[in-house]
């Protein structure tokens, strides 16, 4: 997109999670592919397995952005590290039962261009108000907005219900105090009030100490693909007012796909940790201990002091 005219779009993260294209007047009628289905949140099932550990997403930790390429502009798009939480069920013993849940607040969301030159470079990357405000139609979370739809436009999700392909299928097993698998993830991308189907290729880092997991790093190794048309996301004058182009009549200008990528540490959760076991003659727990081993630990314990 150039200063002569503009107009983008979000991201997502997961993260995440995380999109927008750019361009004055656009957007249009149909969009150029059935859209996705609608929804207002994700729902992920914890796993029962013993061998299960929860983790939570650092905040501070996390790097989630965008970009969008054309032949003669390309966007990048920031989130503050704030913005990102959710939590992930890691199942340590079988990696393939794990599951996640990430959240993406994108009220902050702030976009960059760089204009290609006559000499065939692009710029220096700038900040245009005009885009941004563009890219806030785009999505619907613009001022003019009413105030429940725009917060549910903000929210960004991404779950992950299965996992294949997994470089090794037990972290339990694996030695050291890091302990990296790389994996592909299949679950439900949130964007705009609507879902779909997404996988994504991630390489997982678990810290250990004394033999026991305490985070694990979090990072896509190939960005996460995001149709703006498939989510509703298009060129708009205001609010329920779609211009009077297409996406697909503004391209190649504009990119029609996001690539999303996503980076964090997700820490144990203290409260669902596995505590040592207070039942007398109880074996001592694993490093694939978790939440629901505990809290039968707990129970023995109960019992023991009853009788």
């Amino acid at each position: 997109m150039t200063t002569r005219t503009s107009n983008p779009l979000f991201l997502l993260p997961l993260s995440l999670l995380l999109l927008t294209p750019c361009i004055t007047a656009c957007g249009g009628s149909e969009p150029a592919k059935p859209l996705a289905e609608k929804a207002e949140k994700l729902e992920i099932e914890k796993p029962k397995a013993a061998g299960t550990v929860t983790f939570t997403v650092d905040a501070a930790s996390s790097k989630l952005g965008f970009t969008m390429d054309a032949p003669f502009e390309k966007i990048r798009g920031k989130i503050p590290a704030s913005a990102t939480t959710g939590t992930l069920y890691v199942d340590l013993d079988d990696v393939s039962k794990s599951k996640a849940l990430i959240h993406v607040d994108i009220h902050e969301l702030e976009l960059f261009q760089q204009v290609k030159r006559d000499d065939g470079e692009f710029g220096e990357e700038v900040k245009q108000d005009t885009q941004n405000d563009h890219a806030r139609q785009w999505l619907e979370i613009s001022p003019d907005v009413p105030e429940d739809i725009r917060k549910k436009n903000e929210l960004i999700e991404f779950s992950v219900t299965a996992i294949k392909d997994s470089s090794a299928p037990s972290v339990a097993k694996l030695e050291g105090d890091e302990r990296t698998v790389t994996f592909t993830t299949t679950g439900e991308f949130l964007l705009h009030q609507r879902k779909a189907s997404k996988d994504a290729k991630i390489e997982a880092t678990f810290h250990y100490q004394d033999g026991k997991p305490v985070s694990v790093d979090v990072k896509t190794v190939e960005p996460l693909s995001i149709v703006l048309d498939e989510y509703d996301v298009r060129p708009r004058e205001g609010f329920g007012v779609l211009a009077a182009k297409t996406l697909d009549a503004l391209a190649p200008k504009v990119a029609k796909a996001a690539e999303v990528t996503v980076e964090f540490t997700a820490k144990l959760d203290d409260k669902a940790a596995m505590p040592e076991s207070k039942a007398e003659g109880a074996k001592p727990a694993g490093p694939g201990a978790g939440l629901d081993a505990a809290e039968a630990g707990d129970a023995k314990a109960a019992d023991a002091k009853k009788k």
